[in-house]
C-alpha cells in the first residue's frame, strides 16, 4: 500500500485504490503498524484541534459525545503499542481535549489497561466517567485467563474489587458485563451488581452482546444504563433488536468497533499486512478478498470526506451518531494524531437530506465477511438461562 495510507492522504486517492483495487499492488503492501504510525497530513496547513464540547445521555449518565476506547493500549490487540507512559500522555490528551468517557475492562490485559486508565486519570476523577466490564474467567489474584466465561455472583464481587483498586477509585461509573454466561441466570447477575450499587462500589450496569430477552430480564431486576455492541457502517446488526430494545427501555447505546476496526478510516485495503498478534488478521472480515469486495463502502466514504471536508473516519462517526441522540461511539487510538481526528468529529454533521443520501447509497453495498472468528462471535447474543 502506497504513502496515501495515512488517513489524512488516504482523502486524495481512496477513491481510484476503490474503484481499480489491483492499482495499489504496483506499489507494493504495508503492515497495519506501518499504515498506522506514518504522519496524517498532505501538505494542508494543521487544523486546530478540537474541544470536545458536546454532551449526550446514556439512562441518566452523562458523557462526552465521543468517548475513548482502552482496549489496545496494552498492545496486545493491534499490535505493539509505542509505551506505557504514551498511552497514559493519550488519555490525558483526551481529558484535556474534552473526553470525559473512558472504556477499559478487567480483560484488556488483563488488568493492564484498568492500570493506565487509573493511573491516567487519577488526579481528574471526578470529572469524567469510567466504565469497566466483569465476566471472563480470570483469575482475580493472578490475572490468569482461564476457559469460559464466569458470572457467578461471588466472582462479580471478587472482580470489581479488583478493578476498584487498578482504576484506583472508590467507584465504577459504569459496570458491564462483557458477554452473557449461558451457566448463570441474568438475574443473579442484575442481583449481584445491585449489591454492588447499594455499596457504592458501582453506580450503573450495563451488558455488553447480549441477547434481547437477557435485556428485559435483566432491566426488570435492576435498570440497564447502557448496552455496548459492536456497531459500524460494516456491522449494522443491532438496528435489528438492540437499538429499537434501547429506544423502547430508556436504555444508551454504545458502539464498540465505531470504525470496523479501521477499515472504514481507509488507513488498511486488501494489500495491509497485519503484524503478528494482531486480532485483526483473524477477522473474517478482513479477508483479501473480503476487503476487497469491501472497498466500495471505502469509496463512499472518500467521495462524502471531500464533499464534507472531513476524513472517512470523522464521517463514520458522524454517522453513527446521527441515528439516535443516545448513541455514544469509543475509538480506541494509540496515537495522538488519531485521537484527535476522531474528537474533530464534532465539526462535522450531516443534514437530515444527506444523512438519506449517504444511508441509501450505503444500503446499497452488500457487506462480505464475518465481523469475528467464529469462536468470538458464539459469544454474541447469547440469552441467558432461566433461573
Amino acid at each position: 500500500m502506497s504513502d496515501n495510507n495515512s488517513r489524512r492522504r488516504f482523502l486524495a486517492g481512496a477513491a481510484a485504490v476503490a474503484a481499480t483495487p489491483a492499482v495499489a499492488g504496483l506499489v507494493g503492501p504495508a503492515t497495519a503498524a506501518q499504515a498506522s504510525s506514518r504522519p496524517a497530513g498532505n501538505g494542508a496547513p494543521a487544523r486546530t484541534a478540537t474541544t470536545l464540547t458536546s454532551r449526550r445521555r446514556l439512562g441518566r449518565l452523562k458523557v462526552s459525545s465521543i468517548g475513548l476506547g482502552c482496549q489496545t493500549m496494552p498492545g496486545r490487540l493491534y499490535g505493539p503499542v509505542s509505551s506505557r507512559a504514551d498511552m497514559i500522555k493519550i488519555i490525558r490528551t483526551a481529558v484535556d481535549q474534552g473526553v470525559t468517557f473512558f472504556d477499559t475492562a478487567e480483560a484488556y490485559g488483563p488488568f493492564e489497561s484498568e492500570r493506565i486508565v487509573g493511573e491516567a486519570l487519577r488526579r481528574v476523577r471526578d470529572d469524567v466517567v469510567i466504565a469497566s466490564k466483569f465476566g471472563w474467567n480470570i483469575d482475580p489474584d493472578t490475572g490468569q485467563q482461564l476457559p469460559g466465561l464466569n458470572s457467578q455472583p461471588a466472582h462479580i464481587k471478587r472482580a470489581v474489587d479488583g478493578m476498584l483498586k487498578r482504576l484506583r477509585t472508590d467507584h465504577i461509573d459504569l459496570l458491564y458485563q462483557h458477554r452473557v454466561d449461558p451457566q448463570v441466570p441474568i438475574e443473579y447477575v442484575a442481583g449481584a451488581v445491585k449489591d454492588l450499587i447499594k455499596a457504592g462500589k458501582v453506580r450503573h450496569w450495563g451488558l455488553s452482546e447480549p441477547g434481547p430477552q437477557t435485556v428485559r430480564r435483566a432491566h426488570a431486576v435492576h435498570p440497564l444504563t447502557a448496552i455496548q455492541n459492536e456497531y459500524s457502517l460494516m456491522w449494522r446488526g443491532p438496528e435489528q433488536q438492540i437499538l429499537p430494545l434501547c429506544a423502547e427501555l430508556g436504555i444508551g447505546f454504545v458502539c464498540w468497533a465505531p470504525l470496523a476496526y479501521g477499515f472504514t478510516t481507509g488507513t488498511i485495503n486488501p494489500y495491509t499486512r497485519f503484524v503478528e498478534g494482531d486480532f485483526r488478521a483473524f477477522v473474517p472480515r478482513h479477508s483479501p478478498e473480503n476487503m476487497t469486495a469491501n472497498m466500495p463502502v471505502v469509496q463512499l466514504l472518500s467521495e462524502w470526506a471531500v464533499r464534507k471536508g472531513a476524513t472517512p473516519g470523522q464521517l463514520s462517526l458522524a454517522w453513527l451518531q446521527a441515528q439516535q441522540p443516545w448513541i455514544v461511539p469509543i475509538p480506541s487510538a494509540t496515537r495522538t494524531s488519531h485521537l484527535l481526528e476522531n474528537i474533530g468529529t464534532e465539526e462535522f454533521a450531516f443534514t437530515a437530506a444527506e444523512l438519506r443520501e449517504f444511508t441509501t447509497a450505503l444500503n446499497a453495498i452488500p457487506i462480505r465477511g464475518e465481523r469475528l472468528p467464529a469462536f468470538v462471535l458464539a459469544l454474541s447474543g447469547v440469552e441467558a438461562p432461566l433461573p
